[in-house]
Protein backbone atom coordinates (compact mmCIF):
# COMPACT_ATOMS: atom_id res chain seq x y z
CA UNK A 1 0.00 0.00 0.00
CA UNK A 2 1.24 3.84 -0.47
CA UNK A 3 1.72 5.37 2.52
CA UNK A 4 -0.13 8.57 3.68
CA UNK A 5 1.82 10.43 0.67
CA UNK A 6 3.83 12.74 3.38
CA UNK A 7 7.04 12.02 1.26
CA UNK A 8 9.59 14.69 2.98
CA UNK A 9 11.52 16.74 0.60
CA UNK A 10 14.89 14.95 0.61
CA UNK A 11 12.91 11.44 -0.68
CA UNK A 12 12.37 13.04 -4.32
CA UNK A 13 14.44 12.05 -7.10
CA UNK A 14 15.98 14.66 -9.51
CA UNK A 15 17.14 13.54 -13.18
CA UNK A 16 17.66 16.47 -15.68
CA UNK A 17 16.32 17.81 -13.49
CA UNK A 18 13.43 16.37 -11.50
CA UNK A 19 12.53 14.45 -14.72
CA UNK A 20 10.50 11.84 -12.54
CA UNK A 21 9.73 12.39 -8.66
CA UNK A 22 7.07 12.07 -6.27
CA UNK A 23 5.96 13.98 -3.68
CA UNK A 24 3.21 14.88 -1.18
CA UNK A 25 0.65 16.85 -2.67
CA UNK A 26 0.85 19.27 0.40
CA UNK A 27 4.26 20.76 -0.81
CA UNK A 28 2.96 21.26 -3.90
CA UNK A 29 1.76 24.98 -2.71
CA UNK A 30 4.54 25.82 -1.07
CA UNK A 31 4.66 27.70 2.68
CA UNK A 32 1.31 29.76 1.75
CA UNK A 33 -0.47 26.59 0.99
CA UNK A 34 -3.98 26.45 -0.97
CA UNK A 35 -5.55 30.30 -0.44
CA UNK A 36 -5.32 29.88 -3.81
CA UNK A 37 -4.55 27.96 -7.00
CA UNK A 38 -1.43 27.20 -8.38
CA UNK A 39 -0.72 27.16 -11.94
CA UNK A 40 1.32 23.29 -12.19
CA UNK A 41 4.20 23.41 -14.41
CA UNK A 42 4.80 19.51 -14.57
CA UNK A 43 2.34 16.43 -15.73
CA UNK A 44 0.80 14.83 -12.48
CA UNK A 45 -0.95 11.92 -11.29
CA UNK A 46 -2.29 12.50 -8.01
CA UNK A 47 -3.34 9.59 -6.31
CA UNK A 48 -5.10 10.49 -2.99
CA UNK A 49 -4.86 7.84 0.05
CA UNK A 50 -6.13 9.60 2.80
CA UNK A 51 -9.21 12.17 3.90
CA UNK A 52 -11.80 13.87 2.15
CA UNK A 53 -12.12 17.28 0.52
CA UNK A 54 -11.97 18.57 -2.98
CA UNK A 55 -9.48 19.47 -6.19
CA UNK A 56 -10.45 22.12 -8.12
CA UNK A 57 -9.10 21.73 -11.29
CA UNK A 58 -9.17 24.61 -13.74
CA UNK A 59 -12.08 25.86 -11.37
CA UNK A 60 -13.80 22.35 -11.63
CA UNK A 61 -14.78 21.00 -8.11
CA UNK A 62 -13.74 17.31 -7.85
CA UNK A 63 -15.03 15.22 -5.00
CA UNK A 64 -12.25 13.09 -3.53
CA UNK A 65 -11.42 10.09 -1.11
CA UNK A 66 -8.94 7.36 -0.96
CA UNK A 67 -8.56 5.63 -4.19
CA UNK A 68 -9.10 8.89 -6.29
CA UNK A 69 -6.52 9.54 -9.05
CA UNK A 70 -6.49 12.90 -10.56
CA UNK A 71 -4.59 13.56 -14.20
CA UNK A 72 -3.27 16.88 -14.37
CA UNK A 73 -1.08 19.00 -16.94
CA UNK A 74 1.44 21.89 -17.44
CA UNK A 75 -0.67 25.11 -17.15
CA UNK A 76 -3.68 23.90 -15.50
CA UNK A 77 -4.33 24.97 -12.29
CA UNK A 78 -4.98 23.38 -8.99
CA UNK A 79 -6.28 23.94 -6.12
CA UNK A 80 -7.47 22.10 -2.67
CA UNK A 81 -10.45 22.83 -0.51
CA UNK A 82 -12.10 21.31 2.19
CA UNK A 83 -10.54 18.60 4.55
CA UNK A 84 -7.01 17.85 4.68
CA UNK A 85 -6.36 15.38 2.10
CA UNK A 86 -3.15 13.09 2.20
CA UNK A 87 -2.15 12.05 -1.41
CA UNK A 88 1.11 10.74 -3.53
CA UNK A 89 1.74 12.88 -6.38
CA UNK A 90 3.63 11.30 -9.58
CA UNK A 91 5.30 14.85 -11.14
CA UNK A 92 7.50 14.15 -14.20
CA UNK A 93 8.33 16.75 -17.35
CA UNK A 94 7.66 15.93 -20.84
CA UNK A 95 10.94 14.69 -21.99
CA UNK A 96 10.87 12.21 -19.71
CA UNK A 97 8.54 9.96 -21.96
CA UNK A 98 10.30 10.87 -25.13
CA UNK A 99 10.84 7.55 -27.81
CA UNK A 100 8.37 5.42 -25.32
CA UNK A 101 5.34 3.83 -27.02
CA UNK A 102 2.63 5.74 -24.43
CA UNK A 103 0.13 8.26 -24.93
CA UNK A 104 -0.19 10.23 -21.07
CA UNK A 105 -3.28 12.06 -22.80
CA UNK A 106 -5.42 8.44 -22.66
CA UNK A 107 -5.04 8.68 -18.74
CA UNK A 108 -8.64 9.55 -17.50
CA UNK A 109 -8.47 13.23 -15.68
CA UNK A 110 -10.55 12.12 -13.09
CA UNK A 111 -11.04 8.14 -12.25
CA UNK A 112 -12.50 6.79 -8.52
CA UNK A 113 -10.11 3.71 -8.48
CA UNK A 114 -11.53 0.41 -6.81
CA UNK A 115 -10.99 -3.38 -6.68
CA UNK A 116 -8.05 -5.26 -8.88
CA UNK A 117 -7.53 -1.57 -10.84
CA UNK A 118 -6.89 0.53 -7.37
CA UNK A 119 -4.67 -2.69 -6.16
CA UNK A 120 -2.95 -2.30 -9.29
CA UNK A 121 -2.55 1.01 -9.30
CA UNK A 122 -1.33 1.77 -5.91
CA UNK A 123 0.83 -0.88 -6.26
CA UNK A 124 2.65 0.64 -9.25
CA UNK A 125 2.78 4.57 -7.72
CA UNK A 126 4.44 2.48 -3.94
CA UNK A 127 7.08 1.24 -6.53
CA UNK A 128 7.90 4.34 -8.17
CA UNK A 129 7.65 5.80 -5.28
CA UNK A 130 10.14 3.53 -3.42
CA UNK A 131 12.72 3.54 -6.45
CA UNK A 132 12.38 7.50 -6.66
CA UNK A 133 14.01 7.55 -3.06
CA UNK A 134 16.18 4.60 -3.51
CA UNK A 135 17.83 5.60 -6.44
CA UNK A 136 18.45 9.13 -6.00
CA UNK A 137 20.92 10.70 -8.00
CA UNK A 138 22.04 7.05 -10.35
CA UNK A 139 22.36 7.92 -13.59
CA UNK A 140 21.47 4.39 -14.59
CA UNK A 141 18.16 4.64 -12.70
CA UNK A 142 16.28 6.52 -15.57
CA UNK A 143 15.93 3.96 -18.08
CA UNK A 144 13.85 1.79 -15.08
CA UNK A 145 11.76 4.95 -13.94
CA UNK A 146 10.74 5.84 -17.34
CA UNK A 147 9.68 2.35 -18.05
CA UNK A 148 7.74 2.43 -14.61
CA UNK A 149 5.70 5.58 -15.43
CA UNK A 150 5.15 4.36 -18.72
CA UNK A 151 4.23 1.06 -17.33
CA UNK A 152 1.41 3.26 -15.30
CA UNK A 153 -0.16 5.61 -18.05
CA UNK A 154 -0.40 2.54 -20.30
CA UNK A 155 -2.53 0.82 -17.20
CA UNK A 156 -4.50 4.10 -16.48
CA UNK A 157 -5.01 4.27 -19.93
CA UNK A 158 -6.90 1.06 -20.36
CA UNK A 159 -9.30 2.45 -17.25
CA UNK A 160 -10.60 4.93 -19.82
CA UNK A 161 -13.97 3.97 -21.45
CA UNK A 162 -13.77 4.02 -25.14
CA UNK A 163 -17.64 6.28 -25.59
CA UNK A 164 -19.03 6.75 -28.82
CA UNK A 165 -17.32 9.84 -29.54
CA UNK A 166 -14.05 8.47 -30.14
CA UNK A 167 -15.64 6.71 -33.39
CA UNK A 168 -17.60 9.96 -34.56
CA UNK A 169 -16.43 11.14 -37.74
CA UNK A 170 -16.26 15.00 -36.23
CA UNK A 171 -13.98 13.64 -33.69
CA UNK A 172 -10.69 13.59 -35.71
CA UNK A 173 -11.78 17.22 -36.98
CA UNK A 174 -12.25 18.63 -33.19
CA UNK A 175 -9.01 17.27 -32.08
CA UNK A 176 -7.02 19.16 -34.76
CA UNK A 177 -9.02 22.14 -33.87
CA UNK A 178 -8.30 21.58 -30.43
CA UNK A 179 -4.35 21.38 -31.09
CA UNK A 180 -3.95 24.44 -32.95
CA UNK A 181 -6.56 26.27 -31.04
CA UNK A 182 -4.48 25.24 -28.58
CA UNK A 183 -0.78 26.41 -29.88
CA UNK A 184 -2.72 29.89 -31.27
CA UNK A 185 -5.39 30.74 -29.34
CA UNK A 186 -3.25 33.93 -27.49
CA UNK A 187 -3.01 35.35 -31.12
CA UNK A 188 -6.60 34.78 -33.25
CA UNK A 189 -9.78 34.31 -31.91
CA UNK A 190 -10.80 33.70 -35.88
CA UNK A 191 -12.38 30.52 -36.87
CA UNK A 192 -11.75 31.19 -40.11
CA UNK A 193 -7.62 31.30 -39.18
CA UNK A 194 -8.22 27.89 -37.87
CA UNK A 195 -9.95 26.52 -40.92
CA UNK A 196 -7.82 27.79 -43.38
CA UNK A 197 -4.89 26.37 -41.59
CA UNK A 198 -6.08 23.02 -41.20
CA UNK A 199 -7.52 22.96 -44.80
CA UNK A 200 -11.20 22.77 -44.18
CA UNK A 201 -14.35 25.00 -43.94
CA UNK A 202 -15.78 27.23 -41.35
CA UNK A 203 -18.87 25.05 -41.61
CA UNK A 204 -16.88 22.42 -41.06
CA UNK A 205 -15.09 22.89 -37.92
CA UNK A 206 -18.60 24.46 -36.39
CA UNK A 207 -20.04 20.92 -37.53
CA UNK A 208 -17.85 19.09 -35.60
CA UNK A 209 -17.38 21.67 -32.32
CA UNK A 210 -21.49 21.70 -32.30
CA UNK A 211 -21.14 17.63 -32.49
CA UNK A 212 -18.96 17.01 -29.81
CA UNK A 213 -19.67 19.74 -27.00
CA UNK A 214 -22.90 21.04 -28.36
CA UNK A 215 -20.89 24.48 -28.63
CA UNK A 216 -19.93 26.29 -32.24
CA UNK A 217 -16.09 26.94 -33.12
CA UNK A 218 -15.80 30.19 -31.35
CA UNK A 219 -17.76 29.56 -28.46
CA UNK A 220 -14.33 26.93 -27.91
CA UNK A 221 -12.07 29.53 -28.82
CA UNK A 222 -13.22 32.19 -26.47
CA UNK A 223 -13.79 29.52 -24.02
CA UNK A 224 -10.10 28.61 -23.88
CA UNK A 225 -9.16 32.39 -23.90
CA UNK A 226 -11.47 32.87 -21.08
CA UNK A 227 -10.20 30.15 -19.00
CA UNK A 228 -6.46 30.57 -19.72
CA UNK A 229 -7.71 34.45 -18.35
CA UNK A 230 -9.12 32.33 -15.66
CA UNK A 231 -5.84 30.89 -15.04
CA UNK A 232 -3.77 33.62 -14.24
CA UNK A 233 -6.13 36.08 -12.71
CA UNK A 234 -6.34 32.98 -9.78
CA UNK A 235 -2.57 31.76 -9.69
CA UNK A 236 -0.56 35.03 -10.13
CA UNK A 237 -0.33 38.29 -9.21
CA UNK A 238 0.16 39.51 -13.33
CA UNK A 239 -1.49 43.28 -13.53
CA UNK A 240 -5.09 42.85 -15.13
CA UNK A 241 -4.12 45.03 -18.74
CA UNK A 242 -0.92 42.90 -18.94
CA UNK A 243 -2.86 39.53 -18.87
CA UNK A 244 -5.49 41.43 -21.03
CA UNK A 245 -2.33 42.39 -23.71
CA UNK A 246 -1.09 38.80 -23.81
CA UNK A 247 -4.11 37.19 -25.05
CA UNK A 248 -4.60 39.55 -27.63
CA UNK A 249 -6.99 42.46 -25.83
CA UNK A 250 -4.56 45.70 -26.11
CA UNK A 251 -7.23 47.78 -24.61
CA UNK A 252 -8.30 46.61 -21.11
CA UNK A 253 -11.80 47.44 -21.40
CA UNK A 254 -12.09 45.31 -24.19
CA UNK A 255 -11.16 42.59 -21.75
CA UNK A 256 -13.04 43.53 -19.36
CA UNK A 257 -16.27 43.11 -21.67
CA UNK A 258 -15.26 39.95 -22.70
CA UNK A 259 -14.10 38.29 -19.87
CA UNK A 260 -17.55 39.22 -18.15
CA UNK A 261 -19.76 38.12 -20.90
CA UNK A 262 -17.72 34.64 -20.51
CA UNK A 263 -17.30 34.30 -17.27
CA UNK A 264 -20.26 36.33 -15.86
CA UNK A 265 -18.03 38.26 -13.56
CA UNK A 266 -15.38 40.90 -13.96
CA UNK A 267 -11.74 40.00 -14.01
CA UNK A 268 -11.11 42.19 -10.78
CA UNK A 269 -13.75 39.99 -8.77
CA UNK A 270 -13.05 36.72 -9.86
CA UNK A 271 -9.54 37.65 -9.10
CA UNK A 272 -10.70 38.89 -5.17
CA UNK A 273 -12.97 35.23 -5.08
CA UNK A 274 -10.15 33.36 -5.85
CA UNK A 275 -8.19 34.07 -2.60
CA UNK A 276 -11.17 33.49 -0.83
CA UNK A 277 -11.79 29.45 0.60
CA UNK A 278 -15.13 29.77 -0.35
CA UNK A 279 -16.95 26.01 -0.21
CA UNK A 280 -17.04 24.70 -3.69
CA UNK A 281 -20.31 25.21 -5.02
CA UNK A 282 -19.56 29.27 -4.47
CA UNK A 283 -17.05 28.98 -6.88
CA UNK A 284 -17.27 31.08 -10.04
CA UNK A 285 -15.89 28.95 -12.59
CA UNK A 286 -15.41 29.20 -15.99
CA UNK A 287 -17.27 26.66 -18.71
CA UNK A 288 -14.89 24.11 -18.97
CA UNK A 289 -13.63 23.56 -22.82
CA UNK A 290 -14.12 19.93 -24.18
CA UNK A 291 -10.37 20.18 -24.97
CA UNK A 292 -8.10 22.57 -23.45
CA UNK A 293 -4.47 20.84 -23.36
CA UNK A 294 -4.97 18.53 -27.15
CA UNK A 295 -7.90 16.19 -27.37
CA UNK A 296 -11.25 15.06 -25.70
CA UNK A 297 -10.72 13.47 -22.51
CA UNK A 298 -12.90 11.08 -21.12
CA UNK A 299 -13.43 10.63 -17.17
Amino acid sequence: MVSSGQLSPANRTDLSPAEIDTCALGTLPGARGWRRPILLDAELLVLVTGGHGHAELDFRSLPCRPGTLLRARPGQALRCTGAQLDATVVRWAGSALHGLDVDPDAAPTVRQLAGEDEDAVISEVAQLTEDCRRLRGVPAARGLLRHQLAVLLHRLALLGTAGADAERPEAATFRRFCREVEADYRRTRRVEDYAARLGCSVRTLTRACLAMTGRSAKQVIDERVALQASRLLAATDEPIARIGRRLGFPEPTNFGRFFTREIGTSPGAFRAAAEQPVPAARIVRPRPPAESNGGPRQA
